[in-house]
């Protein structure tokens, strides 16, 4: 078995986000951070999320995947890169640009001068080419300066709730692998 631990972006992933379709599939085998600034994150807060959610997780299984979307990809790597965990892979989707322009500057001012380093642990990035907070060129320079393996898919934007994914099975069958490894 795997635990999984959902790392959601700004704000959180709604019902429709398969983020959270995927969780509600999960059960109890998944654990949802729960940071104090949601919709105004604090990278701090946000790795100290992960961190009692992975607790919660290791407890259940031995192995845990890291689920993040957008802006969790980055606490995500902030938190692998301080805690070097073992036993955990990392599925990060549309991590947004903290130098881009769509990047939302005033509420996440604590991700702005992030910077992708190796990762400590098996990754896949998956990027849309039309994602409009990260053109494809610096998705591709972000999945090689974190030495995760890139997805890269066509028209899914944001790769949200609004890019009609559903349940998105493609992107499971992604975790399914990476899991697996």
């Amino acid at each position: 078995m795997v635990a999984y631990v959902v790392i959601p972006g700004i704000d959180g992933s709604d019902e429709r986000h398969w983020q959270s379709r995927w969780e509600k599939r999960w059960g109890a085998s998944a654990v949802r951070i729960a940071p104090d600034s949601w919709s105004r994150p604090e990278l701090s807060d946000w790795v100290a999320a992960l961190q009692a959610a992975y607790e919660i997780a290791s407890r259940r299984d031995s192995q845990v995947a890291l689920v993040a979307h957008s802006l969790g990809c980055w606490a995500a790597a902030r938190w692998l890169d301080r805690a070097r965990p073992d036993g955990v892979v990392a599925f990060l989707v549309a991590p947004p640009d903290p130098r881009g322009a769509a990047f939302p500057r005033q509420a996440a001012s604590s991700f702005l001068d992030l910077s992708a380093r190796p990762l400590p642990c098996p990754s896949v990035m998956v990027a849309s080419d039309d994602d409009p907070y990260c053109d494809p060129k610096t998705a591709t320079s972000f999945a090689r300066d974190w030495q995760a393996r890139h997805r890269p898919v066509e028209n899914r934007g944001h790769i949200n709730a609004d890019s009609g994914l559903g349940d998105w099975p493609a992107g499971l069958e992604i975790l399914r692998r990476l899991v697996d490894h």
